[in-house]
Protein backbone atom coordinates (compact mmCIF):
# COMPACT_ATOMS: atom_id res chain seq x y z
CA UNK A 1 0.00 0.00 0.00
CA UNK A 2 1.33 3.17 -1.10
CA UNK A 3 0.49 6.77 0.48
CA UNK A 4 -0.71 9.55 -2.19
CA UNK A 5 -0.63 13.14 0.02
CA UNK A 6 -3.03 15.54 -1.54
CA UNK A 7 -1.48 18.96 -2.03
CA UNK A 8 -4.76 20.79 -2.16
CA UNK A 9 -2.88 23.93 0.14
CA UNK A 10 -3.42 27.62 -0.39
CA UNK A 11 -0.64 28.74 -2.53
CA UNK A 12 2.14 27.86 -4.87
CA UNK A 13 4.64 28.22 -1.82
CA UNK A 14 2.18 26.47 0.57
CA UNK A 15 2.89 23.43 -2.04
CA UNK A 16 6.56 23.67 -2.60
CA UNK A 17 7.55 24.07 1.37
CA UNK A 18 5.10 20.68 1.99
CA UNK A 19 7.24 19.20 -1.35
CA UNK A 20 10.40 19.73 0.45
CA UNK A 21 9.92 19.03 4.31
CA UNK A 22 8.30 15.77 2.59
CA UNK A 23 11.80 14.99 0.61
CA UNK A 24 12.87 11.66 0.63
CA UNK A 25 9.67 9.85 2.11
CA UNK A 26 8.48 7.06 -0.01
CA UNK A 27 5.14 9.23 -1.42
CA UNK A 28 3.05 9.70 -4.07
CA UNK A 29 1.63 13.23 -4.28
CA UNK A 30 -1.65 14.13 -5.55
CA UNK A 31 -2.23 17.69 -7.10
CA UNK A 32 -5.95 18.74 -7.72
CA UNK A 33 -7.94 20.86 -9.34
CA UNK A 34 -7.73 23.72 -7.13
CA UNK A 35 -3.47 23.45 -6.92
CA UNK A 36 -3.51 22.94 -11.09
CA UNK A 37 -5.93 24.92 -11.97
CA UNK A 38 -4.19 27.67 -10.14
CA UNK A 39 -0.08 27.00 -10.97
CA UNK A 40 -0.68 24.85 -14.01
CA UNK A 41 2.36 22.86 -15.26
CA UNK A 42 5.13 24.95 -13.37
CA UNK A 43 4.09 23.55 -10.04
CA UNK A 44 4.72 20.34 -11.67
CA UNK A 45 7.65 20.85 -12.53
CA UNK A 46 8.85 22.70 -9.46
CA UNK A 47 7.33 19.36 -7.34
CA UNK A 48 9.95 16.81 -9.91
CA UNK A 49 12.40 19.20 -9.29
CA UNK A 50 12.62 19.08 -5.18
CA UNK A 51 12.30 15.06 -5.35
CA UNK A 52 11.62 12.70 -7.67
CA UNK A 53 8.29 12.64 -6.59
CA UNK A 54 5.28 10.61 -8.19
CA UNK A 55 2.57 12.74 -9.19
CA UNK A 56 -1.05 11.88 -9.01
CA UNK A 57 -3.14 14.42 -11.28
CA UNK A 58 -6.31 14.27 -9.92
CA UNK A 59 -8.66 16.56 -12.58
CA UNK A 60 -11.32 13.64 -12.66
CA UNK A 61 -11.94 14.24 -16.56
CA UNK A 62 -15.27 14.22 -18.20
CA UNK A 63 -16.31 14.83 -21.47
CA UNK A 64 -17.32 13.46 -24.81
CA UNK A 65 -14.89 10.70 -25.84
CA UNK A 66 -12.92 12.33 -28.40
CA UNK A 67 -12.11 15.67 -26.42
CA UNK A 68 -11.34 13.38 -23.35
CA UNK A 69 -8.90 11.01 -25.41
CA UNK A 70 -7.20 14.96 -26.60
CA UNK A 71 -7.17 15.82 -23.32
CA UNK A 72 -5.88 12.78 -21.95
CA UNK A 73 -2.82 12.67 -24.44
CA UNK A 74 -1.65 16.13 -23.29
CA UNK A 75 -1.92 15.14 -19.75
CA UNK A 76 0.75 12.18 -20.92
CA UNK A 77 3.22 14.80 -21.72
CA UNK A 78 3.15 16.52 -18.41
CA UNK A 79 5.46 13.80 -17.10
CA UNK A 80 2.81 12.94 -14.40
CA UNK A 81 2.13 8.95 -12.88
CA UNK A 82 -1.01 8.99 -12.90
CA UNK A 83 -4.18 10.51 -13.41
CA UNK A 84 -7.98 9.93 -13.51
CA UNK A 85 -11.17 10.47 -15.37
CA UNK A 86 -14.66 9.70 -14.72
CA UNK A 87 -15.82 6.27 -15.11
CA UNK A 88 -19.30 7.52 -15.85
CA UNK A 89 -18.10 9.02 -18.94
CA UNK A 90 -18.99 5.57 -20.18
CA UNK A 91 -17.24 2.73 -21.74
CA UNK A 92 -16.85 3.83 -25.33
CA UNK A 93 -14.69 6.94 -23.81
CA UNK A 94 -12.88 5.10 -21.87
CA UNK A 95 -12.02 2.66 -25.07
CA UNK A 96 -11.38 5.87 -27.14
CA UNK A 97 -8.83 7.14 -23.96
CA UNK A 98 -6.80 4.00 -23.81
CA UNK A 99 -6.77 3.37 -27.81
CA UNK A 100 -5.13 6.45 -27.92
CA UNK A 101 -2.52 6.30 -24.91
CA UNK A 102 -1.89 2.38 -26.18
CA UNK A 103 -0.05 3.99 -29.42
CA UNK A 104 2.28 6.19 -26.87
CA UNK A 105 6.08 4.79 -25.85
CA UNK A 106 5.26 5.23 -22.51
CA UNK A 107 1.45 6.30 -20.58
CA UNK A 108 0.62 7.37 -17.36
CA UNK A 109 -1.41 5.07 -14.86
CA UNK A 110 -5.36 5.94 -15.39
CA UNK A 111 -7.83 5.29 -13.07
CA UNK A 112 -11.64 5.72 -13.26
CA UNK A 113 -13.92 7.37 -10.58
CA UNK A 114 -16.39 5.67 -9.17
CA UNK A 115 -18.49 7.60 -6.90
CA UNK A 116 -17.11 10.23 -5.07
CA UNK A 117 -16.66 9.98 -1.13
CA UNK A 118 -18.40 12.58 -0.37
CA UNK A 119 -21.79 11.36 -1.39
CA UNK A 120 -23.47 9.18 1.19
CA UNK A 121 -26.61 6.83 -0.04
CA UNK A 122 -29.31 9.08 -0.17
CA UNK A 123 -27.53 11.58 -2.32
CA UNK A 124 -25.95 9.28 -4.63
CA UNK A 125 -29.03 7.51 -5.44
CA UNK A 126 -30.86 10.77 -5.90
CA UNK A 127 -28.62 11.39 -8.66
CA UNK A 128 -27.62 7.62 -10.16
CA UNK A 129 -30.92 5.84 -8.97
CA UNK A 130 -28.48 2.97 -8.10
CA UNK A 131 -27.25 2.06 -4.48
CA UNK A 132 -23.54 3.17 -4.35
CA UNK A 133 -21.87 -0.86 -4.34
CA UNK A 134 -23.96 -1.59 -7.41
CA UNK A 135 -23.06 1.21 -9.57
CA UNK A 136 -19.56 1.06 -8.44
CA UNK A 137 -19.46 -2.43 -9.38
CA UNK A 138 -20.43 -1.35 -13.24
CA UNK A 139 -18.65 1.11 -13.20
CA UNK A 140 -15.75 -1.07 -11.94
CA UNK A 141 -16.41 -3.65 -14.82
CA UNK A 142 -16.68 -1.59 -17.77
CA UNK A 143 -13.46 0.15 -16.50
CA UNK A 144 -11.37 -2.95 -16.14
CA UNK A 145 -12.84 -3.88 -19.84
CA UNK A 146 -11.69 -1.04 -21.12
CA UNK A 147 -7.99 -1.05 -20.34
CA UNK A 148 -7.82 1.10 -17.12
CA UNK A 149 -5.52 0.35 -14.56
CA UNK A 150 -8.02 0.66 -11.48
CA UNK A 151 -10.67 2.81 -9.66
CA UNK A 152 -10.84 5.59 -7.27
CA UNK A 153 -13.30 4.85 -4.96
CA UNK A 154 -13.72 4.45 -1.14
CA UNK A 155 -12.54 2.50 1.27
CA UNK A 156 -15.65 0.18 1.53
CA UNK A 157 -15.96 -0.51 -2.37
CA UNK A 158 -12.14 -1.67 -2.79
CA UNK A 159 -12.70 -5.42 -1.84
CA UNK A 160 -15.99 -5.50 -4.54
CA UNK A 161 -14.18 -3.92 -7.31
CA UNK A 162 -11.16 -6.59 -6.89
CA UNK A 163 -13.72 -9.06 -6.71
CA UNK A 164 -15.53 -8.58 -9.89
CA UNK A 165 -12.25 -7.69 -11.73
CA UNK A 166 -8.88 -8.60 -10.98
CA UNK A 167 -6.85 -8.58 -7.87
CA UNK A 168 -4.39 -6.60 -9.58
CA UNK A 169 -6.99 -4.22 -10.23
CA UNK A 170 -5.58 -0.69 -8.72
CA UNK A 171 -8.12 0.25 -5.71
CA UNK A 172 -7.11 4.66 -5.06
CA UNK A 173 -8.85 5.23 -1.64
CA UNK A 174 -9.55 8.73 -0.54
CA UNK A 175 -11.19 9.87 2.83
CA UNK A 176 -8.76 8.60 4.54
CA UNK A 177 -8.47 9.66 8.09
CA UNK A 178 -5.43 7.67 9.55
CA UNK A 179 -6.17 8.40 13.17
CA UNK A 180 -9.08 8.81 13.07
CA UNK A 181 -9.49 12.62 12.52
CA UNK A 182 -12.54 14.70 12.11
CA UNK A 183 -14.24 13.42 8.50
CA UNK A 184 -14.86 17.21 7.28
CA UNK A 185 -17.03 17.32 3.90
CA UNK A 186 -16.61 13.49 3.39
CA UNK A 187 -19.15 11.11 4.17
CA UNK A 188 -17.38 7.28 3.57
CA UNK A 189 -13.75 7.73 5.22
CA UNK A 190 -11.54 4.89 7.09
CA UNK A 191 -8.69 4.76 8.90
CA UNK A 192 -5.38 2.74 7.92
CA UNK A 193 -6.65 -0.48 9.61
CA UNK A 194 -9.70 -0.61 7.33
CA UNK A 195 -8.26 0.47 4.41
CA UNK A 196 -5.51 -2.58 5.17
CA UNK A 197 -8.35 -4.86 5.44
CA UNK A 198 -10.12 -3.45 1.93
CA UNK A 199 -6.81 -4.07 -0.05
CA UNK A 200 -6.49 -0.64 -0.46
CA UNK A 201 -3.58 -0.17 -3.49
CA UNK A 202 -3.58 3.35 -2.30
CA UNK A 203 -4.68 5.50 0.09
CA UNK A 204 -4.94 9.47 -0.07
CA UNK A 205 -4.32 11.51 2.98
CA UNK A 206 -4.75 15.39 2.72
CA UNK A 207 -6.40 17.45 5.83
CA UNK A 208 -4.70 15.09 8.46
CA UNK A 209 -0.77 15.70 6.75
CA UNK A 210 -0.79 19.76 5.31
CA UNK A 211 -2.55 20.78 8.24
CA UNK A 212 -0.90 19.34 11.02
CA UNK A 213 1.61 21.26 13.06
CA UNK A 214 4.66 18.65 11.73
CA UNK A 215 3.40 17.19 8.64
CA UNK A 216 6.56 15.21 7.99
CA UNK A 217 5.75 13.46 11.80
CA UNK A 218 2.60 12.30 10.46
CA UNK A 219 3.86 11.02 7.06
CA UNK A 220 6.23 9.11 8.71
CA UNK A 221 3.58 7.90 11.38
CA UNK A 222 1.64 6.54 8.57
CA UNK A 223 4.16 5.29 6.49
CA UNK A 224 5.06 3.37 9.55
CA UNK A 225 1.74 2.08 10.28
CA UNK A 226 1.54 0.66 6.47
CA UNK A 227 4.67 -1.80 6.75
Amino acid sequence: MKLCVAFDVASYDDCLHLAKELKGLDIWIKVGLRSYLRDGVKLLEAIKKIDDFKIFLDLKLYDIPNTMADACEELAKLNVDMFNIHASAGKSAMCTIMDRLSALEKRPLVLAVSALTSFDEQEFFSLYRQDIKQAVKEFSKISYESGLDGMVCSVYESLLIKENTDSKFITLTPGIRPFKEKSDDQKRVADIQCAKENLSDFIVVGRPIYKAKEPRKVCEDILEHLK
